[in-house]
């Protein structure tokens, strides 16, 4: 079965079919650059161009950088202010023509691709999906089930919102080395371990096709820390696999 997934970004929006048999693309995806300002109805036709790219016509998952619940955007920490309180699910389904969108958040999209096809598969306990980029986002599991919009990378760590501190942005902004960008990781890893003891983080988003760069630096954190192996399909995937959910 093939489903439609689009996954939003900060900077970017990215979307293609996905074969849900395998988890994986069926076309190399297409992605435009984020309007600025990220507000609904630049987005909305940002999503419309990626979708008509392909010439779908059926259900759409959509992911947000943001808490959502029931198709409501309820924060937009890396977006236009303006998404706050939108209902993005009627919103993009009036705009694609009527086509059955669903929304969801866009790391609890990607976890839930990592634990059905990628380094979560099989995998019991507390599982912890970090996305580094933009911003940070996070899915929490525990034995497999999902709790959704945990929004991690706002912790506060020494004064700061964490994703101010630990993201790629931060690292592109500050022009830091990988070596003092992984010291801000791994101390971020430290703080969320102290909270949640999880068994294993997965650490996705574009930074994920370059483990070698900044995972061997971390050091003094117990659990398990693996690359995503979707790396950064995994929003795509996941929200197709929310819209054959929602489609029943």
């Amino acid at each position: 079965m093939q489903i439609f997934g689009v996954d939003i970004g900060g900077s970017g929006i990215k979307g293609a079919p996905v074969d849900l048999e395998r988890g994986d693309l069926t076309q190399e995806r297409h992605k435009v650059l984020t309007p600025q300002p990220a507000t609904p109805d630049g987005v909305a036709g940002c999503v419309v161009e990626v979708v008509r790219h392909f010439g779908w016509d059926g259900p759409v998952g959509v992911t947000f950088p943001g808490v959502v619940t029931g198709g409501t955007i309820r924060t937009a920490a890396n977006m236009d202010g303006s998404w706050v309180g939108t209902d993005a699910a009627t919103l993009l389904a009036r705009e694609l023509g009527g086509m059955p969108v669903t929304v969801l958040n866009d790391a609890d999209a990607a976890g839930v691709a990592e634990m059905t096809y990628g380094a979560g598969r099989g995998r019991g306990g507390t599982v912890i999906l970090l996305t580094l980029g933009t911003g940070i986002g996070s899915a929490l599991f525990t034995d497999g089930r999902l709790v959704p919009n945990s929004e991690l990378g706002h912790l506060e760590l020494h004064g700061h919102d964490a994703e101010t501190r630990a993201s790629v942005k931060a690292k592109e902004d500050g022009e830091l080395t990988w070596e003092r960008w992984a010291r801000r990781v791994q101390k971020y890893l430290v703080h969320v371990e102290m909270l949640f003891s999880p068994d294993l983080f997965i650490i996705g988003g574009g930074v994920s096709r370059k483990p070698e760069k900044f995972l061997p630096l971390i050091e003094g954190v117990r659990a398990e820390i693996v690359p995503a192996t979707l790396q950064n399909n995994a929003g795509i995937v996941g929200a197709a696999m929310a819209a054959r959910a929602a489609k029943g």
